[in-house]
This record gives structure tokens, sequence and C-alpha cells, in this order.
């Protein structure tokens, strides 16, 4: 592969495609993941596996993903998100695939662990919102920030109720081989993100990849970004994996479970066009605190409740509305303080930060229900988690650095 130059886009590659084939990338990525939760009884059933070798595997697979978008980023700054992609929709698939193969479960842990992890990292929304978010000017970053955000939502949307009828209809390793083969639809659309190095009326830089790091790095709101974006994964990602297995243990049925995320993934979509809105006209820090804040309360108003099922979708759609309405504003911020040249790196780091908290969440929930017997202990330790970010994420500076406010060049 050769640097890519900073040369004008395709002329087929117009705005408005590039931000179709990235809302449908994220779409299918994340749709395809956010499901895995149902599996989580079937397998472990006829695996004779614990929840917590399950648990580890999704962990694993969270961890991986976070390890490798930075890497997958600065790729994808230096020569193009396309080749990135395609490389990360083939792991995705064949990982898929293996996953309904496999019997061992340190086998498990290394296709649903390593090798889906980098096929996620590979094909991350983050790599197609930058490739957005240089298509459009900047004061337009935050909406088109959060349609791709709310494109990822609207995945889980589609592929939840799918992904349990096909459990039902062909088994769960039936359903794994559909999901496989959904996820090589990227690679058409990933052909059609171009390969520019900066943004519409961004001024010109030649900034390398470690100039880029030490800035960042050395940049106090960019530190207190990255360790709140822990709780978000921590947060997201227990719910994700334990939701459904929470919700039938409460005596509810497997239907309630898949309604409950779909509502997630239908309220998200609204929640993140809602944060890209309001974060073109406010503080994006202030949103973000106020997110966090607000999850904290709604889930401890689900712990002291009687668990029925229309409380069950009152949760779902409280937290959904703040799902992943966090990541447009956290995106923002990068992209506004420190510019898009390195925005997909950037964000990737952040972003590792993030599965590291999903990692944690992940693996701790399946220990501790495995040892206890109830997920109370991880409600809790979210809750609180929840708060800290809010006061951490006020902290933040979000102006743009001096050398973004010179004249763009022509």
């Amino acid at each position: 592969m050769t640097d890519v130059q900073a040369s004008p886009p395709s002329t087929w590659r117009t705005p408005l495609m590039v931000i179709a084939a990235g809302c449908a990338i994220a779409m299918i990525g994340f749709g395809v993941r956010a499901v895995y939760g149902l599996f989580l009884e079937p397998m472990t059933e006829e695996r004779l596996w614990s929840r917590e070798t399950f648990s580890i595997a999704l962990a694993l697979q969270n961890l991986l993903w976070g390890l490798g978008v930075p890497v997958a980023g600065m790729l994808a700054d230096k020569y193009g998100p396309s080749q990135v992609i395609i490389a990360g929709a083939l792991a995705y698939a064949v990982g898929n695939w293996l996953m309904s193969v496999v019997e061992a479960g340190w086998l498990f842990h290394l296709t649903a662990g390593v090798l889906v992890g980098l096929g996620i990292a590979f094909t991350s929304f983050s790599l197609v919102m930058a490739a957005m978010a240089r298509v459009v000017e900047p004061e337009k970053r935050s909406l088109v920030l959060g349609l791709g955000t709310a494109a990822g939502s609207f995945g889980q949307v589609v592929f939840s109720p799918n992904a349990h009828f096909a459990i039902e209809a062909f088994g769960w390793q039936g359903a794994l081989l559909v999901l496989s083969m959904a996820t090589l639809v990227i690679i058409p659309l990933a052909l059609t993100l171009p390969k520019a190095r900066r943004g519409v009326g961004e001024v010109a830089s030649d900034q390398g990849v470690m100039a880029a790091l030490q800035e960042a790095c050395t940049h106090r709101g960019y530190v207190l970004l990255t360790l709140g974006f822990f709780v978000c994964g921590f947060q997201i990602a227990f719910i994700t994996i334990h939701f459904p297995a929470y919700i039938t243990g409460e005596g509810l049925t497997a239907g309630v479970a898949v309604n409950a995320i779909a509502i997630v993934g239908g309220c998200n979509i609204l929640g993140c066009l809602a944060a890209g809105v309001l974060g073109q006209r406010w503080s994006k820090r202030c949103g973000l605190a106020g997110i966090y804040f607000l999850r904290s309360i709604i889930i401890v108003a689900l712990l002291m409740a009687p668990k029925t099922e229309f409380k069950i979708y009152a949760f779902a759609a409280a937290m959904g509305f703040l799902w992943l309405a966090t990541v447009p504003l956290t995106t923002g911020i990068v992209a506004q303080v420190f510019g898009t040249r390195w925005m997909a790196m950037l964000f990737g780091i952040v972003f590792f930060s993030h599965q590291l908290g999903s990692f944690i969440g992940v693996w701790l929930a399946g220990r501790l229900y495995d040892s206890t017997g109830s997920y109370d202990v991880v409600w809790w330790l979210s809750a609180a988690l929840g708060l800290a970010a809010a006061l951490v994420h006020l902290a933040i500076d979000e102006k743009p650095l001096a050398r973004l406010q010179a004249s763009p060049q022509t």
C-alpha cells in the first residue's frame, strides 16, 4: 500500500453516497455483534460450558476490538479505509463461521474472542465515521456523526429479531452462518469510501502520526475523555451480553428479552440523532456528563423496581435513548479539538479504553453470576461508575487547538 495524498475526491463518491455506505457498514457491523447475547443460553447449554466460558470469549472480543481499532484507525488515516474494512469483513465472516463449529472452550475463545474481535475492529464504525466526517463541513459533522451512530443502532433493531428468528428456525449454528454471510455485504460497501486525508474546509496539515499522538496524550481533555469512555464500555457491554439472561432469570420470557434489546436499538436511533443535533449547538462535554448521570439514575430505578414486562421495556427505552448517544459527542470532541487528519486513530485510542471497560464488564458479570447467582453487584457498580464519569467529563476542555484556527488552505 502507498501513502494516500490529499487529492480531490472521486466525482462518483459524492458526500451522500459516502454517508449512505458508511451508515450501511455501521448498521451491519454493529448489528451482528449486538446479538451475541442471544446465543449465550443455547450455546452454553448444548456445549456444556459455564457462563464464564462464554463471557471470557466475549470479553476477549471486546478487548481485541479495542486493541485493534487504534491500529485500524492509523492504517485507515494513512492509506484510506477501504482495504482495512475489507480485511476486517473477511475476518469477521470467518470468525462467525468458526464459532458455529468449535466445541472446545479455548477454541471458542480464539474464534469468538480473537478473530471476531479483530474483524469488528477493522470494520469499526469509527473508521467509517471518520470518512463521513471528512466529506462535510465542520458545522455539519456532529449531525453526520450522530447519523452514523444511529445507523449502528438501527442494525441492532434489524438484527435482534431476525437473529432470534434464525436461531428458532435454523438452530444457533445456522444462525451464526447467516450472520457470517451478512458481514460479507460490507465488502462492496467499503469500496465507496474515499481516501481523503483531511476534511472539507480544514487546514492542510503534514502532521505525522507520532506528533499527533504526542499532542493528544499531553492534552488534559483528551486524557479525561479516554478515562470517561471506559465507563461507557463497562455499562454497554455488560448490558448487551448479560441483559437477555438477566431478564429470563427474573422469570420473564426469551421473547421479552428479544423485544427489550430491539427497543434499546430503536430508542438509540433517536438518542444518537438528538445527540448529534444538540452537539452542534451546545457543549459536548456537558452533554456527556448528563448522559452518564442519567444512566446511573435509570440503573438504580431498575434495581429498585419490581421486574415486570412493562418495567423492563421502560428501562430498555430509557437506557436505549442514552445507549450510544455518547459516541457522536465523544468523536465530535476529538474532531473538534484535533481535526480529522488523525481522527480515526485518536478516537481508536479513546475507544480502547471503552473496550477495556467492556472486557471487565462482560467478564466480571459472568464471574460474579457463576459465584453468586446474581448480577446485582455489577448493576450497582455500573451506577457508581456512571456518576464518576459524569464528573470527569465536566472537567474536559473542548476548545479547538490553535493550529486549527488558521485560515484553511486552498
